[in-house]
């Protein structure tokens, strides 16, 4: 007996009929996987606006996920959350997952999100120039952060001795070093992307951006446990497809994703674009992972003392997932 139009959209949903409409199908999936996916922080827009976006667009939904976000007060308590299973899916600065990897924690990175260096040396509105910082105080967020390496960088290649030529502060989030600042405390701290937005708040200006200080480098990893990634690589398979769309969207539509993002960031849209303008042109469009880059950074943290031991390049990373497939 001959299927029906009916029973045919019965077997595969009507929302899946996309030929000749311009809409690819996605396969349905019998259950959804429930994650948490954390941040190192929120106040970084490239770090967080593929999750928020694949969240307002559906695109977990879309791949069978449920996900809830949990933004973090720095790279170690998202690290606590990773190992007690509390959060899946970790997004951070790159050079976490060398530095927790070298002190024996089983993580690896899974994908990058962003590729370069997008971190930026803001500085006091009166400074024009670097060398005015000479002698200085810099903010940073902690002792052997990818902010304070960059800070200590920074200053090498000024020829500065990063102990007596200029005095590195560990002083935590933004709103301490936004506050440092005020005060007079420090001329300059290390940040993300949201130094665009403070700069066209007049709170401090972006002097640089960092990839001038390592052209080979990568901003912002994905990373779970080796357990998780053992165990569930379907549903990692699945949250990155979602992610990816979320980057996909944000270089296609990036007025509707500045909306979006100022939404949860808390700022305004005209900052969203501002951070966008800085680290928007460095986002990965597949997650693919850039080896000889992680050598790089793990050759420079060696160097700074950062870490103490070498671990097997291929400890840090995996390949299975990337590049993403859209």
């Amino acid at each position: 007996m001959g299927i029906t139009r009916r029973d045919f959209l019965k077997l595969t949903g009507a929302g899946t009929l996309g030929v000749g409409l311009g809409h690819v199908s996605r396969p349905a999936y019998a259950q959804t996987t429930a994650l948490r996916i954390g941040t190192a922080v929120l106040g970084d827009y490239s770090l967080v606006s593929p999750i928020l976006v694949a969240q307002d667009k559906g695109f977990f939904k879309e791949n069978g996920v449920t996900a809830e976000f949990t933004p973090f007060r720095g790279g170690p308590d998202l690290l606590k959350n990773v190992q007690a299973n509390q959060v899946q899916i970790g997004l951070t600065g790159s050079t976490d997952v060398p530095v927790f990897r070298a002190v024996g924690v089983p993580i690896r990175c899974v994908a990058i999100t962003v590729n370069s260096n997008h971190f930026t040396f803001n500085v006091a509105p009166g400074i024009t120039r670097l060398e005015e910082i000479k002698g200085k105080s810099i903010g940073v967020t902690g002792v052997g952060a990818s902010t304070w390496c960059f800070a200590v960088m920074l200053a090498k290649r000024q020829g500065w001795d990063p102990q007596r030529d200029v005095k590195i502060v560990p002083l935590g989030g933004l709103d301490a070093q936004l506050a440092a600042l005020t005060r007079g405390e420090t001329q300059a701290f290390v940040w993300g992307d949201a130094g665009g937005m403070l700069e066209l708040q007049g709170k401090s200006k972006v002097l640089l951006r960092l990839d001038t200080v390592t052209p080979k480098w990568v901003s912002q990893a994905v990373y779970c446990t080796d357990d998780y990634v053992k165990t569930n690589k379907d549903a990692i398979r699945r949250a990155l497809r979602a992610m990816f769309q979320g980057v996909k969207f944000i270089r296609e539509s990036p007025q509707e994703a500045f909306k979006i993002a100022a939404k949860t960031l808390g700022w305004p849209e005209e900052g969203v674009a501002a951070a966008h303008k800085i680290s928007g042109p460095l986002f990965n469009p597949d997650g693919r992972i850039d080896v000889e880059a992680l050598g790089v950074m793990q050759n420079t943290l060696l160097e700074l003392g950062v870490v103490k031991n070498r671990v097997p390049l291929e400890d840090h990373y995996t390949q299975e997932f990337t590049p993403v497939r859209l």
